[in-house]
């Protein structure tokens, strides 16, 4: 009898014990950070002559996610130059590697561009939306939220590209592709090509939010940043 109640003694604490320790390993769960991460080319990169690391728009949305009390950590891999074929032979070290709750990609700029003596994109139009379903595809089967963005307009004054047309009569094509992919993957957009394409329409010179035609500035960057603002706090606040 005596041997009997020590062992239910002994289950009765052993199940305890596992219940406390479930709970703190659920608790220390919740307490980590939610880990985003963004995406994409020099204009994610942000930083360059007239923009610190503390003013790209990735910055920008972690400081304003803990503002609205949202425990997040944004980490920014992106990289100068890079078109989404590039990004495809880098996820899974620069991206899945850091068990991230959340990944916003923004590409298109370098795969539309055409180069001087060329006329056509590096990427064809097709090409970037088949890389664009693949990123999305792979993230969403490792469980990671996605978020795909349109890349920000060009200014009125960037320089021709290789076939002599504005950039952003490329751009524009890609960004429909950009579209069409978060529609058929049923996912969220950011779509800040038509939101600078409207200021622009509307009388407001694009180009001072960059600085070169291209690249955002401190003010391109707080642009960006507040339109990602509501759609990843919502994201990350759902359970």
């Amino acid at each position: 009898m005596a041997m009997m109640n020590s062992i239910r003694v002994f289950l009765a604490t052993s199940c305890w014990l596992i219940s406390v320790l479930s709970q703190q390993v659920q608790a220390d769960e919740i307490a980590k950070p939610a880990i985003v991460v963004t995406l994409g080319d020099s204009i994610t990169k942000g930083v360059r002559t007239g923009v610190s690391s503390t003013e790209t728009f990735s910055a920008i949305l972690e400081h304003d996610l803990r503002q609205k009390g949202i425990s997040a950590e944004v980490r920014n891999p992106g990289i100068g130059g890079e078109r989404t074929d590039q990004a495809l032979a880098r996820l899974q070290k620069d991206v899945l590697a850091l068990s991230p709750r959340l990944v916003v990609i923004m590409y298109g700029t370098n795969d539309s561009y055409v180069d001087p003596g060329n006329e056509t994109s590096r990427i064809t139009a097709d090409q970037f939306e088949m890389n664009l379903t693949e990123l999305t595809q792979q993230l969403r089967s490792a469980g990671v939220v996605v978020v795909l963005m349109t890349e920000p307009a060009w200014g009125k004054q960037a320089k021709p590209n290789g076939a002599g047309e504005h950039p952003n009569q490329r751009l524009e094509e890609y960004m429909k592709k950009t579209r069409a992919t978060a529609k058929s993957e049923h996912i969220e957009l950011i779509d800040h090509f038509q939101h600078w394409k409207e200021a622009d329409m509307s009388g407001k010179d694009i180009g001072e939010w960059t600085t070169d035609q291209c690249h955002p500035n401190p003010e391109g960057h707080r642009e960006i940043a507040g339109l990602m603002l509501p759609v990843i706090e919502k994201l990350l606040s759902d359970k």
